[in-house]
């Protein structure tokens, strides 16, 4: 990968994937970025929430040049393979190329936001180019939270432009995002310690789907475990008498979920039709997906132990009901952007744990109004079910374009310098924490690009390698034209 260009760059980006930096846990990064700021020579700090601040004084000459921000995140999305024996917290990430991608074994490979972080090092680190004052912001817990940015104080950095590096398409540059929130329901658990004599147990699973990010992909149509296990349990509790002992479907709540898993007993009389029935459904969900997901799949396998407990009935259908009813997609299409998803949710996971079933789901809209709409209506799945907890987060704001930025313009302007086209000018569907940095820091100029990425939040995260030259090439051009 150090071979890679720009060789700058990929060896920073090296470097982090060797510091472990799940979200919430990122201080070892903090500590390897002061540490990588102390040996280039240049101020660093960080604030009470973790935040790093790195600056570098302008060029001889370039003192009243426009100052700038560049931005990443320190987190990352920590995914992986079942078969996959890694420790987010310990291990460095295995990236390796493959033609055209950089890729990682069997994880994410964390350029969303490593590539960002590595870029922007990449720049403090260049004593070649000409420039005024700059100044790097790395945040803490981007992907589960947006803590750093929420608990960002005013006057930390001092910067007129930021450029966020936490896009994923190359050729398009961001003016807007949407905001989001999340709604989470819990069951308490009850059981019954009973189960007849003349059962057997198997474990069902559903996998092979692409997830992906419940943002960028939520309008690609791809299946969703947590949907599909369910609908199998559910039918197979009406026809078999299925009941579930356990269950664990989907992870992270920005992730469309890839995979998922329970165990249920039913009748030993009626396993031989419902190992059939699960082949139908195998056979349904490949030709449903056969586009979007062609390597689903849908399995059971005989337990060679019994549980010792299964849930309450009532409780069961309660639940199987409320995944059911619970939307997951596209709720809305903006009526002013041709093709933009305007509200979403994602039904993140479904998992036991200590003794409570707990659903996780999240809601996005470029719509204030809407976006809470979205959550009261997936709430209502909830309630409807008599979830005892619904709790909704107190959600982040969306970003509003602003399509007369100075930093448009003249990123617009050196991206046709450069490569002869216009770039695309769009607003996200996904979150960034632009939406939150305007509220503390209003006057902020604000433009978000970065080379492309695909996969992101799931172990097929790719970056493609040709992109990073380019967005290099950009941003040199971007401060050659600042004045």
């Amino acid at each position: 990968m150090t071979e890679l260009e720009p060789q700058a760059i990929f060896h920073y980006f090296n470097e982090i994937c060797k510091v472990p930096r799940p979200s919430k846990k990122e201080e070892r990064m903090t500590e390897w970025l002061l540490k990588t700021g102390k040996e280039l020579g240049l101020e660093s700090k960080r604030d009470k929430a973790g935040n790093v601040l790195i600056s570098k004084p302008a060029t001889k000459g370039k003192e009243n040049v426009t100052p700038v921000i560049f931005q990443a995140h320190m987190d990352m999305v920590c995914e992986k393979n079942n078969d996959t024996k890694f420790d987010f917290e310990k291990d460095a990430i295995q990236a390796y190329v493959d033609g055209e991608w950089l890729k990682a074994k069997g994880t994410t490979l964390g350029a969303d936001d490593g590539i960002g972080i590595a870029i922007a090092l990449a720049f403090l680190a260049d004593k070649k180019i000409k420039h005024g004052p700059i100044e790097c912001l790395f945040t803490v817990d981007e992907e589960t939270g947006l803590t750093g940015a929420f608990a960002l104080e005013p006057g930390f950095m001092t910067g007129k432009i930021l450029l966020n590096l936490d896009s994923e398409d190359w050729g398009e540059i961001f003016i807007g995002c949407a905001g989001g929130k999340d709604t989470v329901a819990t069951y308490e658990c009850e059981y019954e310690d009973e189960i007849p004599e003349d059962s057997v147990a198997y474990k069902v699973t559903v996998g092979g789907l692409l997830g992906g990010h419940s943002g960028d992909d939520i309008n690609k149509n791809r299946g969703n475990a947590v949907k599909l296990l369910n609908r199998i349990l559910w039918n197979a509790y009406q026809e078999y008498d299925a009941r579930i002992a356990d269950i664990n479907a989907g992870n992270l709540r920005n992730a469309i979920a890839r995979e998922g898993w329970a165990i249920v007993t039913m009748p030993k009389g009626k396993a031989a039709a419902f190992r059939k029935y699960v082949a139908k459904v195998d056979a349904d969900f490949k030709n449903e997906f056969h586009t979007s997901d062609p390597g689903v799949y849908a399995e059971c396998k005989k337990m060679t132990k019994m549980p010792e407990r299964i849930i309450n009935e009532m409780l069961q259908i309660d639940v199987m009901n409320a995944l059911y009813a619970c939307p997951h997609g596209v709720l809305a299409m903006s009526q002013d952007i041709p093709g933009f998803v305007e509200t979403s949710t994602n039904l993140a996971s479904v998992k036991l744990i200590d003794d409570k079933i707990v659903i996780t789901t999240s809601q996005r809209s470029s719509v204030e109004s809407r976006k809470q709409d979205a959550c009261d209506h997936v709430a209502c799945a909830f309630y409807a079910t008599a979830a005892d907890e619904v709790t909704q987060g107190d959600g982040y704001p969306g970003w509003n374009p602003n399509p007369n930025s100075q930093a448009l313009n003249l990123l617009v302007k050196a991206y046709k310098n450069i490569f002869h086209e216009e770039p695309a000018v769009k607003a996200i569907h996904a979150g960034l924490e632009c939406g939150l940095f305007s509220e503390k820091y209003p006057e902020l100029d604000m433009v978000s690009f970065g080379p492309t990425l695909r996969g992101v939040h799931s172990p097929d995260e790719k970056l493609e390698i040709a992109t990073v030259q380019k967005c290099w090439d950009l941003i040199l051009e971007f401060f050659r034209l600042l004045k």
